[in-house]
């Protein structure tokens, strides 16, 4: 079958879905025949370049001993010296070393045993006990080495890790630096599911009936007779709803020990994955050997089918809707890169909120955790591979490793992510310097190749910058989806250039925001900064701040609203990634230094949203909204803007100290209302009403002088296991309760019990204060701290006190 025709909405198309890394979310599991342990705990580490860090006999005891995932970078200082740049966040490089000592009981002898990492930040070198395993350049690929034949098995064993993130800039954003994301100790038997070793499809799915092949890759011990593979499916209740078993014959000798069965299963009735209800199964494999269980796996199974069309758009189960996705790079704010589940978690219930239901892992493989999240909670996820191919964006780019390593690293990719329900595109690369010139002829179906002879059930994009007729990439004819970065106002015409092709937003709007400032007035669009040749320059403002009334773009972007009612209007128009859901460390556009992190988020660096945030809310949801904007402390007489965001209603009325301003209905394509008034203080009322009838009411007081301190602890009862976090918002108010919208107390924090300040963040963009210090300075009347669990339960009394404040706390339970 033609490759187009395999996303058309027909029988036979095929839909690798979900392997979730269980592991991952757990801190190791054992099934029968197989272990997966925590290996994140113990690491003995060391920043410089240290010499003989790999022999058995080092010496490492007066090295900092700490708990996996670590980014070494996210405890240094800010400075625009560092050869990172502001660009790619400021913070220092550099090279690291990780050592661990470890045993593996004398009754293993006879397994084998590997070391995963999910992920390590960059040029890595591993040895055990002296032997070097191999060096992996991609900062952000998955690998595992197997450690059998060079192990002590019941003695001592040393494994010592070398990072090299020294030569900068070797990256746009902020990457971190370290053994990042989590580090695992597998065994296995001899005979076992192969690493990455399961591929589900389901080649037919209706609501009636859903088929489900399973490809299982099996390792094989020498000398093996037959192998009995027994399959069971069950649903997210635990009832067995299908199940098969084969034997299989090894008669002939097979190569690397290695090999593939297949096996088939009919569910009646299937309950569909989809964004609000993602229904999992779980698939269970056990290989026996002569009456012996030697290997339990399991895999995790999503059943939906999908499909791009180059006139309606996409539809997910039957039912056309729009992807509604964000761009997101891969740090946690104030906790770096080092990878944590609820953080992550937290990020994404914060974007649903707001009714996105597309990630976009910009612009490289995730942490599986992401995956597992998303498969978890029904979000859309573009898998994408590439920053560039064989051309360089920074000097010390993957440019550099392209040629020898990109096969190794889309096949890693793609066997370990393939199983996702939640994935539904492979991107192969993001504004490809390549994409205007002939190489990208040759490069594009290479890597399409490598990708469709993994998995044929999902499309590939690009997301190109330069989408015109020139384009390479979509000239060779190897991506299935024609991927837009920006230029909206070219969407109409889509199919005027590529006439019965599928489209996807890849990348849009780059709407510029600091969370709480307003310029007036906000009724005209500003592109920062001006392209240099412009005769009319416009004059940024001196304190390193942009309007949150969304009417700042950079020239290649656009606003929030402009891209939206483009959107919205096409049925073609599959879907959008906005640029981007969260700030994120480096590429502070429109600015630089001071300036280190970025103004593209809907919502800042401590997770706190902007004003836009519910603009999306009031047109991507059903929740009933009316969000007015800005505060209200302004001097006597000031000329201010007043915008709402609402939905579920025909107007609203704006009321000033109990006096009616006016009634305002969107008209149009209207997103908002807004309302230009004198200032005087008091308060503002909105009312929003439907057929006369009030549906909600909002107000904003005038604030006075710093008073307080409130601490709003996102969640209160958390798991004593080390890694659980509760995010405890800092509100600065007056006496009356109002926060203070521009007060920038410094605060400090204190914690009693069995946890940590794990970092503190105000989203500010020019702060350069530690993430790692007990204090933080308030941005616009807010600040962020973060409380991370030790391994032992008990309650927890987090403080925070300031000078001239009435102080707060608040108690916490770890179990």
């Amino acid at each position: 079958m033609p490759l187009h025709k395999a996303f058309l909405p027909k029988a036979a198309k095929l839909f690798c879905l979900t392997l979730i890394f269980l592991f991952a979310i757990l801190k190791g599991f054992s099934q029968q025949g197989r272990s997966v342990a925590d290996f994140d705990k113990g690491w003995h580490f060391q920043l410089g370049d240290i010499k003989d860090g790999e022999k058995v006999d080092f010496k490492d005891s007066d090295w900092r001993v700490l708990n996996l995932p670590h980014d070494w970078s996210i405890e240094g200082t800010f400075s625009k010296e560092n050869p990172a740049s502001p660009e790619g966040g400021a913070l220092p490089g550099g090279i690291g070393w990780y050592r661990k000592t470890f045993t593996i009981p004398a009754t293993s002898k006879n397994k084998l045993i590997y070391i995963d990492f999910d992920g390590v930040y960059q040029k890595s070198d591993v040895w055990i006990n002296g032997h070097h395993l191999g060096f992996r350049p991609n900062g952000y690929i998955s690998f595992r080495y197997e450690l059998t034949p060079y192990l002590n098995f019941g003695g001592k064993n040393t494994i010592a890790v070398k990072v090299d993130n020294s030569v900068q800039p070797n990256s746009r954003w902020y990457s971190g630096s370290g053994i990042y994301r989590n580090v695992w100790l597998v065994t296995t038997n001899k005979v076992a599911i192969d690493h990455w070793g399961t591929c589900i499809t389901t080649p037919e799915v209706n609501d009636q009936l859903a088929k489900v092949n399973l490809q299982l890759k099996i390792k094989v011990a020498p000398g093996t007779k037959s192998v009995l593979i027994k399959t069971t499916i069950y649903d997210g209740a635990g009832k067995a709803v299908g199940s098969k078993t084969s034997d299989f014959a090894l008669k002939v000798a097979h190569p690397d020990n290695v090999i593939i069965d297949e096996q088939s299963f009919s569910i009646a009735h299937p309950k569909l994955w989809s964004v609000d209800r993602p229904y999992l199964y779980k698939v269970v494999t056990s290989l026996s050997v002569a009456g012996k269980l030697l290997d339990q796996y399991t895999t995790t199974l999503g059943i939906r089918y999908f499909n791009f069309d180059a006139d309606k758009g996409f539809s997910l189960n039957g039912k056309s809707m729009k992807i509604l996705g964000v761009c997101d790079h891969h740090d946690l704010g104030s906790l770096g890169s080092a990878i944590n589940t609820r953080a992550l978690e937290r990020q994404l219930q914060i974007l649903k909120g707001m009714g996105v239901n597309g990630i976009r892992t910009s612009h490289n493989p995730p942490a599986p955790e992401l995956l597992d999240l998303c498969d978890k909670m029904g979000l859309i996820v573009m898998d994408e591979a590439f920053d560039c191919w064989e051309w360089r964006k920074a000097k010390y780019d993957y440019h550099l490793f392209f040629k020898e390593w990109h096969r190794q690293d889309l096949q890693d990719q793609v066997l370990r992510d393939r199983n996702h329900p939640s994935i539904f595109i492979w991107s192969i690369g993001n504004e490809i310097p390549q994409q205007s010139d002939t190489s990208a002829l040759r490069l594009a179906p290479e890597l399409a190749g490598i990708v469709h002879s993994l998995d044929r059930t999902r499309p590939i994009t690009t997301a190109n910058d330069r989408p015109d007729t020139t384009n390479k990439i979509i000239k060779s004819g190897a991506i299935d989806l024609i991927g837009y970065n920006y230029h909206e106002f070219d969407y109409a015409t889509f199919h005027d250039r590529y006439p019965g092709k599928k489209f996807i937003a890849t990348e849009t709007t780059s709407g510029l925001e600091t969370r709480g400032h307003y310029d007036m007035p906000s009724d005209s669009i500003s592109r920062w900064p001006e392209a240099r040749k412009s005769r009319t320059r416009q004059k940024m403002n001196a304190d390193f701040t942009v309007s949150a009334y969304d009417n700042v773009s950079p020239p290649w972007g656009s606003t929030h609203e402009e891209t939206w009612k483009v959107i919205k209007k096409y049925d073609f128009l599959s879907g959008m990634f906005i640029w981007t859901g969260f700030d994120y460390l480096g590429e502070p556009t429109p600015y630089s230094w001071p300036a280190r992190s970025s103004y593209f988020g809907i919502v800042d660096l401590a997770g706190f949203p902007k004003d836009v945030y519910y603009m999306y809310q009031s047109e991507w949801t059903n929740k009933t909204v009316l969000h007015i904007f800005p505060h209200w402390n302004w001097e006597p007489g000031k000329v201010v803007d007043v915008w709402a965001f609402y939905n579920h209603a025909d107007e609203v009325e704006l009321y000033l100290n109990g006096k009616s301003v006016g009634v305002k209905k969107k008209n149009g394509e209207d997103l908002h209302v807004m309302w230009r008034l004198k200032f005087e203080p008091g308060t503002l009322k909105a009312v929003s009403r439907k057929n006369g009838k009030v549906v909600l009411t909002r107000e904003i007081h005038t604030a006075g002088s710093p008073a307080k301190i409130e601490l709003i602890a996102d969640r209160k009862t958390l798991k004593a296991d080390g890694r659980d976090l509760s995010f405890i918002t800092v509100r600065i108010l007056d006496k009356d309760g109002n926060v203070v919208p521009m007060a920038d107390n410094l605060v400090n924090f204190k914690i009693n019990g069995q946890a940590f300040i794990a970092g503190v963040d105000n989203g500010c963009e020019t702060d350069h204060d530690s993430f790692k210090a007990s204090y933080h300075k308030a941005f616009n009347g807010l600040a962020l701290a973060i409380v991370q669990t030790k391994e032992k339960p008990g309650n927890i009394t987090f403080t925070a006190t300031s000078q001239g404040l009435q102080g707060a706390s608040v108690t916490l339970q770890s179990k």
